[in-house]
Order: C-alpha cells, then sequence, then structure tokens
C-alpha cells in the first residue's frame, strides 16, 4: 500500500530545478521524486557496503599479481585462438 509523503520548506530554486527536470523527462513531479526515492532507497547504503566489504576474508595478493595472472591468462587465450585460426586456415 502506498503512503504519502510531504515535504516542507522546500527551497524556491531547489523546487523549480525539481519542476524543470521532471518536465525535461516527461513526468510529473510526484513521478520524478518517486523515481528518485525508488533509485535512492534500491542501493544499501555506504555504510552497509563497507561493512560488508570489512567482514570479507583478506585477500594475501598484490594487484601488479593479479595483474600479471590475467595478462598470462589471456596471453594464453590469444594464443590458443591464433593456433585454431590457422589450423583453420590450413584445411
Amino acid at each position: 500500500m502506498s503512503k504519502m509523503i510531504q515535504v516542507r520548506n522546500v527551497p524556491e530554486r531547489t523546487h523549480r530545478e525539481l519542476v524543470r527536470r521532471a518536465r525535461a523527462r516527461g513526468q510529473t513531479l510526484t513521478r520524478y521524486l518517486e523515481e528518485i526515492l525508488e533509485r535512492e532507497t534500491s542501493r544499501p547504503p555506504l555504510e552497509e557496503v563497507f561493512a560488508r566489504i570489512r567482514a570479507r576474508p583478506r585477500v594475501n595478493v598484490s594487484g601488479a599479481e593479479v595483474i600479471r595472472q590475467v595478462r598470462a591468462e589471456w596471453d594464453r587465450d590469444l594464443a590458443r585462438t591464433l593456433r585454431l585460426d590457422r589450423r583453420r586456415r590450413a584445411r
């Protein structure tokens, strides 16, 4: 069930800008504000994200090592692709 929210004491400049943005999207001010609220509440708060990150086990691999591993994997994939391509052309 929908609930009503009333926002008081919105500065005139802020109100004008919200109305302008709603019109630019072909929406009513109410619908535009609903979308803003829905978007904001669909994401977890930053504090929660940071808490989740802190709760994860630490990784003892340097960023440079990860990059080396990824590049080596790319090189293997590229070499495999080139070998397959040469075989197809040789047929």
